[in-house]
């Protein structure tokens, strides 16, 4: 019975997201809508920069979407309810998670979007950082394609003071990319999956304006002289 009820809380509460979208920030730009799958298992990777992430992602998508969330969200009174009713499930950021992992990895399995922000927490200063491997460790496991993400706009979103001052909220845009799988090895060792983790970090980084890209900003702009390089000895 809770597995027929979820689709239908899930649909409300995404309808429910939406209106406020339309309300509290303009927006969102949505672009690349085409490069997310209409069946079969997948990982969104998004960058994380406000607490409203997790709600804006999912609402411009026309497939469910499970989000792996930091477990503290699920205490917040209303955050919590929200969370229930889309069947989001908490991941503890002080360790590695294997409850979350396997959580995340029949998500997959079972042929639905996950949704997971491999930097952990959300960023204090718009830049990109780092990404942790549990993101690369899930695709390695499930053999799913990656689809990077990257929204930018949130990070202004003042919370809870945006709900006093609708139709004057930031603009918010999301881009994202083609699917991508994980590079291919042997094993699975950690060393991979770090490898792995900074492949899919520069994916994201690609999406997102340069003043965004953080410690990826070199990164990307070394691959695009690559990339120009190689076109360039192709016309020759």
């Amino acid at each position: 019975m809770k597995r027929r009820l979820l689709p239908l809380s899930y649909w409300a509460v995404v309808w429910f997201i939406r209106l406020c979208l339309r309300l509290y920030v303009r927006g969102p730009a949505v672009d690349g809508i085409e490069n997310v799958p209409r069946e079969g298992g997948a990982i969104l990777v998004s960058n994380h920069l406000n607490n409203a992430d997790p709600c804006v992602i999912p609402a411009i998508l026309r497939r469910r979407v499970v989000t792996m969330a930091k477990k503290e969200m699920f205490k917040w009174p209303v955050v919590s309810l929200l969370f229930k009713f889309i069947g989001a499930f908490p991941v503890d950021r002080q360790g590695a998670d294997l409850g979350a992992l396997r959580q995340a990895q029949k998500v997959v399995n079972d042929g639905l979007l996950l949704l997971m922000f491999p930097e952990g927490t959300r960023s204090r200063d718009r830049q990109l950082h780092r990404g942790f491997p549990g993101t690369s460790l899930v695709a390695y496991r499930t053999g799913a394609p990656i689809i990077p993400v990257a929204i930018t706009g949130t990070e202004t979103v003042p919370w809870p003071w945006v709900f006093f001052r609708p139709f004057i909220g930031p603009r918010v845009t999301v881009r994202i990319g083609k699917p991508f799988y994980a590079p291919r090895a042997e094993r699975i060792t950690s060393q991979a999956a770090q490898a792995a983790t900074e492949e899919l970090m520069l994916h994201i980084a690609e999406l997102l304006p340069e003043s965004y890209r953080g410690e990826y900003r070199a990164a990307v702009a070394a691959r695009a002289a690559d990339d120009a390089g190689r076109r360039a000895a192709e016309r020759v």
